[in-house]
């Protein structure tokens, strides 16, 4: 019973910090609306259409709910280095709750914060002319709810061993930007050099981008959006299970971290 408590009360800490944080709220708007309105509806008319009735703003849509979760939840990272830099992770790790505990409520507050913002970014589509139906959403959050889990136990395995800000936010910006450019987030992911196709196919995130895609376009094996894996055509089940199982192995090695801090 101490441990679920515990997991709860990381987790609604979490979410109080950020509910009160209302400049941080607004900049993790700010960021990918330009994106939207900028690179999407600016763009729109000189790409043309990319698919069947999908247009470069209809397109890039789904990506940048990918980028938001992506980028808020691995941003969790940040809470875990502030907490050591002002001594209350001390405190939470002497607790009488065991260390799976702490990175579990870490990983959850962090998916739940991106989840937020992505439903935020999901309520911009008919300023753009794009339209879900109840299902499509329904379908969505639990795919960018796993999106923000996996990227968030990620970032919170890094923040366990830097010791200062800078260095996590000099590491974050060095993994992050790439993750998110290299998803497929912003461009389809076929006819790539191929160079620049096995990093995408490495690219832990580009599992996450793909399904969220599917669902929002109503894609079909044939797709030109659609993500090709050793000859394989990546199904919604297909990326679900690789971006769970690389979600489950930084869970796991986010909770060995914690469990040899000191």
């Amino acid at each position: 019973m101490n441990n679920l408590r515990g997991i709860y009360t990381i987790w609604y800490r979490d979410l109080l910090r950020f509910w009160h944080d209302k400049m941080r709220l607004i900049g993790s708007l700010t960021f990918p609306l330009l994106f939207l309105f900028i690179f999407g509806s600016g763009l729109s008319a000189r790409m043309g259409l990319l698919g069947p009735g999908i247009d470069f703003t209809r397109f890039i849509f789904p990506g940048i709910i990918g980028m938001t979760v992506l980028m808020s939840s691995f941003m969790a990272g940040v809470s875990v280095v502030w907490d050591r830099e002002f001594g209350f992770l001390k405190e939470v790790l002497v607790a009488p709750i065991s260390r799976t505990c702490v990175a579990v409520g870490k990983t959850l507050g962090a998916a739940t914060v991106a989840l937020l913002q992505g439903m935020l970014i999901l309520l911009f589509a008919p300023l753009i002319g794009v339209s879900f139906s109840m299902w499509t959403v329904l379908a969505l959050l639990p795919l960018m709810f796993l999106l923000a889990a996996s990227m968030g136990s990620f970032g919170i395995l890094l923040a366990t061993r830097i010791r200062t800000m800078e260095a996590f936010q000099a590491v974050m910006q060095m993994l992050m930007f790439p993750m998110v450019f290299l998803s497929g987030a912003f461009f389809p992911v076929q006819g790539l050099p191929t160079w620049m196709n096995i990093l995408v196919k490495l690219n832990p995130a580009t599992y996450g981008i793909d399904p969220i895609r599917q669902v929002a376009l109503g894609t079909q094996a044939d797709s030109p959006f659609s993500l090709i894996l050793f000859g394989h055509t990546m199904s919604i089940w297909d990326d679900v299970m690789i971006l769970a199982l690389f979600g489950l192995v930084t869970t796991v090695l986010a909770i060995w971290s914690f469990s040899n801090q000191e």
